[in-house]
């Protein structure tokens, strides 16, 4: 019998009505497969209690705030456990920490080192369904948490450790579409993706999937399905490349609003002055995604680079800071920008694929500022005006709604 882990964000577990349906499919499938479940906490539970933390202390202390935050997954668990017992299936819920999930000292962001197996396994050998409280973990005897998307990562780690034949992430979406459907309504479900494929849109915002979970996925090689949770349907099956793949020049469309860039110009063009620019930069804990050098007149360059939108006025507040170390004349800035990449492992067998891009903006009259490339990425800057325009272009010209 194949053993495969299931996980249920917070929106598919949000009402006990919710639960109980999920209950009934979960038990359905036990007749013929093994089950772990792991679940995130109810609706915005986590949400709530991040709010009560921050009105009780404006630096909470990390175990505290681990032991608080951690108790929304124990409602959940034990809520399905009842459910699924009220239908005759045996079932057990375990925490983090009783399911042998052990992770690193760095509360609200710990990363798991290690699953001791043999309390799930015993308990599957009974029988029985076993639901495990995600996000958590446990290090020297005190509970930890994941992070953001915690839950994600759990799953695909308990899968990782008990072999499991898949990963299926239950959600509100029924797959991964090929771009955001609310900006092009031609968007298309896409049935199978590679975990680089996944991994470049999920560092680009899309919310389907936790990075760190795509990531272990791809490290240990399993199986992930995004799926709906309370609608038939074969999902996004998330795996390992293979020739088959490369058929499908472009996967999606990825794009992110959280960008902002900044110009400074007229800096000195001579060796070291990038480092002088972003050495202060880094120095501030400001990660920069984008980099343009332009080389001016008179021995002056322009130096352009992209930070988040969160970072925009603490690093124009260090570039100012730092304007003798920098010798610019002066700095211009704008969040008015988004990012706008094609990602797609077919790249790799493919030429022109940026030129194709390029001639696309360039026929519906959308200027791009900046451009960066890698084996299975196109990334444009473009004037935020322009994102839905862009986009809907190149899902045509790239005919990404067809199968």
């Amino acid at each position: 019998m194949n053993l495969i882990v299931k996980k249920y964000g917070g929106t598919s577990v949000a009402t006990a009505t919710k639960i109980k349906n999920i209950a009934k499919k979960i038990v359905d499938e036990s007749r013929s497969s093994k089950i772990v479940v792991v679940l995130s906490a109810m609706g915005k539970t986590t949400d709530q209690l991040v709010s009560l933390a921050n009105k009780c202390s404006k630096n909470p202390d990390g175990r505290d705030y681990d032991l608080l935050v951690s108790s929304g997954e124990q409602v959940s668990i034990s809520l399905l456990s009842m459910a699924i017992k009220q239908l005759g299936k045996d079932s057990i819920a375990y925490t983090g920490w009783q399911a042998g999930i052990k992770t690193n000292n760095t509360h609200a962001s710990a990363r798991i080192t290690q699953i001791n197996t043999s309390r799930i396994k015993k308990s599957l050998k009974e029988g029985k369904i076993v639901i495990i409280a995600g996000f958590q973990g446990i290090n020297s005897g005190y509970i930890t948490t994941l992070g953001r998307g915690g839950s994600d990562t759990s799953a695909v780690a308990i899968a990782a450790a008990l072999k499991a034949s898949e990963c299926q992430i239950y959600t509100d979406v029924d797959g991964v579409y090929t771009t955001d459907p609310r900006v092009c309504n031609k968007a298309r479900k896409v049935d199978t993706m590679t975990y680089e494929e996944m991994l470049e849109m999920s560092g680009l915002g899309s919310k389907v999937l936790q990075l760190r979970s795509v990531e272990f996925a791809s490290k240990y090689n399993v199986p992930v399905r995004v799926m709906h949770a309370h609608h038939a349907g074969t999902g996004t099956l998330i795996k390992k490349e293979e020739k088959s793949v490369e058929d499908a020049l472009i996967t999606g469309i990825a794009f992110t609003k959280d960008e902002s860039e900044i110009m400074i110009r007229g800096v000195k063009d001579s060796p070291g002055i990038a480092a002088s620019i972003l050495g202060p930069i880094g120095e501030a804990d400001i990660e920069v995604d984008m980099i343009v050098q332009n080389v001016g007149s008179d021995g002056l360059a322009d130096f352009t680079f992209t930070v988040s939108r969160k970072d925009f006025n603490k690093a124009i507040q260090v570039i100012e800071k730092n304007k003798k170390k920098m010798n610019y004349e002066e700095v211009s800035a704008t969040k008015n920008i988004v990012k706008v990449s094609l990602i797609g492992v077919g790249m790799r067998s493919h030429a022109g694929i940026a030129g194709q891009m390029f001639s696309c903006l360039a026929k519906k009259k959308i200027n791009i500022r900046m451009i960066s490339t890698s084996e299975i990425k196109i990334s444009v800057v473009i004037d935020q005006k322009n994102l839905e325009n862009a986009v809907k272009a190149l899902h045509n010209e790239f005919k990404l709604e067809r199968k």
